[in-house]
């Protein structure tokens, strides 16, 4: 497996490379040897201008999947690029009431996952989704991520 990190973005509190690898590890990814993934950790400008590009949504968002489909008969094994705005999981960490570090593992699955073909398009989907997210999650240690936070 090989993850290539790339930093775009000088906001404090970014997981280690080592955190980002084993989460991303700790998907159904184990399994494929041969498979390359970037993950590029970005501002608030870059997550704004993907999204409007490719979704049509003019605003950052929280991660960015981008599977990559080689040609027909062309063999390779990247799977695509994740594109995390470090801004907007910090800020969304905070509102939710969830550690940094715990948003940040969640954000880092979700994308890998939808790399791999999972989607939440409606109910199935997202119970399909969410429930091997969830699971992944407490493997490594944190909590439900969609379970609402209690706040006195």
């Amino acid at each position: 497996m090989d993850i290539e990190i790339q930093r775009a973005s000088e906001a404090p509190s970014q997981p280690s490379d080592g955190q980002l690898t084993a989460w991303a590890m700790a998907t159904p990814l184990a399994g494929m040897d041969a498979a390359e993934l970037v993950i590029r950790i970005v501002d608030e400008a870059e997550s704004r201008e993907l999204n409007r590009q490719y979704r049509g949504k003019d605003r950052p968002t929280n991660v960015l999947s981008f599977p990559f489909e080689a040609p027909p008969g062309f063999p390779c094994h990247h799977l695509g690029d994740l594109a995390i705005c470090a801004p907007v999981v910090a800020s969304e960490a905070l509102e939710q009431g969830k550690s940094p570090e715990a948003h940040w593992a969640h954000m880092l699955v979700h994308g890998v996952l939808h790399l791999l073909g999972y989607d939440h398009q409606n109910d199935a989907e997202a119970d399909e989704m969410e429930g091997l997210e969830v699971r992944i999650l407490a493997r490594l240690g944190f909590p439900d991520p969609y379970q609402e936070i209690m706040t006195q």
